[in-house]
């Protein structure tokens, strides 16, 4: 049986007495799309931040590719893109001259970086605007052009932190479709961060619900619903999904 491409294995963060991340377990196979789900604040943000290494563990070990990331940031690097809530651009470049730059950052020769923006432009349907300004795009549109960004390198895993927050339906329904397509289509594992549970269970093969810290349930959405329904959890799955309701989100 291979082995899972991302692993969380007690992964905890701590600011003095403060825990942020305590002791979270899970694991995500290769081409999956698991839903990493909970309120602002939960702690899925500094998950986030320890898979990457940008933010050391205070105990446990966060693993993509089977190197610890903290220790083997650039095997990392090579293989995960990363899309934060707030994507940056130069808003005076174009959508292609904005990927040059990163392309040629990431050492691709400009003719290979070309003929690959062409095409992850096309991909996120933003071809038709690839000389125009990024000043004048939508958010959404500004999403898509920070995907074609994760896309251009050929990750082998995509993390996207609340990548729908802030989207007018329409553009939240091609967020959403361009994350089905780089997972059935090409193969990429994708770890989707959100608090917004109707778009991570559109999508997602399994979620994983954190909670103050905690990673209190995770499975396939019928398996979370059977839980619920059996009363078989002991942890209080309800109060995250009251908590949805009453912020309005679902």
């Amino acid at each position: 049986m291979a082995e899972p491409l991302v692993e969380a294995i007690d992964l905890t963060k701590a600011y003095g007495l403060n825990v942020v991340v305590d002791h979270i377990n899970f694991s995500i196979d290769e081409g999956e799309v698991f839903g990493f789900l909970g309120p602002n604040g939960a702690g899925k943000t500094t998950t986030i931040l320890m898979f990457l290494g940008l933010t050391e563990p205070t105990s446990g070990e966060a693993r993509i590719g089977g190197y610890v990331t903290n220790t083997h940031p650039m095997q990392v690097k090579r293989m995960t893109g990363y899309l934060p809530e707030n994507v940056g651009f130069y808003d005076d470049m174009t959508s292609v001259e904005n990927l040059l730059y990163i392309t040629r950052l990431n050492g691709m020769p400009d003719m290979e970086a070309r003929q690959k923006i062409d095409e992850v432009l096309h991909i996120v349907g933003l071809d038709h605007v690839a000389d125009v300004p990024v000043a004048t795009f939508s958010k959404g549109m500004k999403q898509r052009l920070g995907i074609a960004d994760v896309l251009v390198k050929d990750p082998r895993l995509v993390i996207l932190d609340e990548p729908t927050t802030g989207i007018d339906p329409a553009g939240v329904k091609q967020i959403l479709d361009l994350i089905t397509t780089m997972a059935k289509d090409r193969g990429i594992t994708v770890l989707l961060c959100s608090h917004l549970l109707h778009h991570v269970q559109k999508i997602s093969d399994r979620v994983g619900i954190i909670f103050r810290g905690k990673m209190i349930a995770q499975g396939t959405i019928d398996e979370l619903g059977k839980q619920i329904a059996d009363g078989t959890q002991h942890v209080d799955l309800e109060e995250i999904y009251m908590r949805s309701f009453s912020e309005g989100l679902v």
